[in-house]
């Protein structure tokens, strides 16, 4: 369908000299900080091993997986995974406790809550 064959539409009411105007924001838009903050977020998890790694820790019992049981699930070297977690740990994204000779990975929700709290529907803007 071309330009010319477009069916013409009727203004709205309110509408100055028939140009049509945009509906006001439904919900408060992010502001230049929390855009900064999230972003960091987004980019420590834009990477399909640490994607893996956060679902392996939160798949595991109790909600929390030692490092023995992450490296195992990967064809990538013991530095690489601790790369890998040592920048989610930098996101807020896990934390972690060594117990003995191992430590122990856990995420950390209110971080995720944060991530998909942007994804989803946000709180409506009161007039």
């Amino acid at each position: 369908m071309s330009k010319q064959e477009l069916p013409a539409t009727q203004p709205r009411a309110g509408d100055v000299n028939g140009a049509a105007c945009c509906a006001p924001p439904a919900c408060e838009p992010l502001g230049q900080a929390e855009a900064e903050e999230l972003a960091r977020l987004f980019k420590a998890v834009a990477d399909p091993v640490r994607l893996r790694l956060l679902s392996l820790i939160a798949c595991h019992e109790g909600g929390e997986a030692c490092v023995c049981d992450l490296t195992d699930a990967f064809d990538l070297t013991g530095p690489t995974i601790s790369h890998h977690l040592k920048v989610l740990r930098k996101a807020g994204l896990i934390d972690c406790e060594r117990r003995g000779t191992w430590v122990y990975y856990w995420i950390n929700s209110g971080m995720l809550e944060r991530l998909s709290a942007i994804l989803g529907p946000r709180v409506a803007v009161t007039a």
